[in-house]
C-alpha cells in the first residue's frame, strides 16, 4: 500500500472518529422551555381558529362589536315592538341583552363558541339571563318564521341571498332591522342616521317580495 493510500485510509478513519461523537442533548431548561412554547401554541390555536373558520365559509360574517350608536338605533327601531326577537351573528351579545331589557325574548345566533360563552355570562351579569337564548349555530340554518324581530349586522355579499330567505320565511307581521348593509332590493320604510351607524327598517317583507318578483314578469 502506497503512502499516499495510508493518508486517505488515515483521513477517512478521522471522519468516522468524528461523525461518531455523542450528539448534543436537551438540557432539562430546553425540554421545558419547548413544553412550554407547545402549550402556548396550543392555546393560542384553540382561541383563535373559533374567529378564523368563518372566513373560510362562503360569506365571512366577522365580528365587529356594535357601536353605542348603533345599539340605540337599533333599540328606537324597536320600540313598541313585543314578541321574540332574533340577532343573527350575535358577537359579544350586547344587542340581544339590550332587547331582553325592553321587554323582548331575545334569541341570539352565533358560530363562535368563546363568543356564545361570553353573551351567556354577559346576560347572567345584566340580570336578564333569564329573557335570552344563546346558542352556536349557522344562522343560514335557522327558521326565520318563529321570529316577530330580526337584527342583522351583514356584509354586503351575503345581503341579496339574505333578502330572499326573508321574503320566503318571515310572517307578515315580522320585521327586520339592517345595520351597516340595506337590503338591496327592498326600501326601507325608516332610515335612522347615516354612514356606519344607519339602521334601516324593513316592514312586511314577504308581501313587499311577492310584488316585486310578479313586477319582474
Amino acid at each position: 500500500m502506497s503512502s499516499k493510500d495510508c493518508i486517505v485510509c488515515q483521513e477517512i478513519t478521522t471522519n468516522d472518529c468524528i461523525s461518531t461523537e455523542k450528539q448534543p442533548k436537551l438540557t432539562k431548561t430546553g425540554v421545558l422551555l419547548l413544553g412550554t412554547c407547545a402549550v402556548a401554541f396550543g392555546s393560542v390555536y384553540s382561541v383563535t381558529v373559533p374567529f378564523v373558520l368563518p372566513a373560510f365559509r362562503k360569506f365571512c360574517l366577522p365580528f365587529v362589536p356594535a357601536t353605542n350608536k348603533q345599539v340605540k338605533n337599533v333599540l328606537k327601531m324597536l320600540k313598541g315592538r313585543k314578541g321574540s326577537l332574533l340577532d343573527l351573528g350575535s358577537g359579544d351579545g350586547r344587542i340581544v341583552i339590550e332587547a331582553a331589557k325592553v321587554g323582548l325574548t331575545s334569541h341570539g345566533v352565533e358560530l363562535n363558541p368563546w363568543l356564545v360563552w361570553y353573551s351567556r355570562y354577559s346576560a347572567w351579569r345584566h340580570g336578564v339571563n333569564s329573557h335570552t337564548i344563546f346558542t352556536r349555530q349557522d344562522l343560514w340554518k335557522v327558521n326565520f318564521s318563529h321570529y316577530d324581530n330580526i337584527i342583522i349586522f351583514g356584509v354586503e355579499q351575503m345581503m341579496p341571498q339574505l333578502e330572499e330567505k326573508f321574503s320566503q320565511e318571515l310572517a307578515e307581521h315580522s320585521i327586520v332591522v339592517a345595520c351597516r348593509f340595506k337590503l338591496p332590493n327592498l326600501k326601507a320604510s325608516k332610515t335612522i342616521e347615516d354612514g356606519i351607524d344607519t339602521v334601516w327598517l324593513y316592514e312586511n317583507i314577504s308581501n313587499v317580495m311577492l310584488k316585486h318578483d310578479k313586477g319582474k314578469h
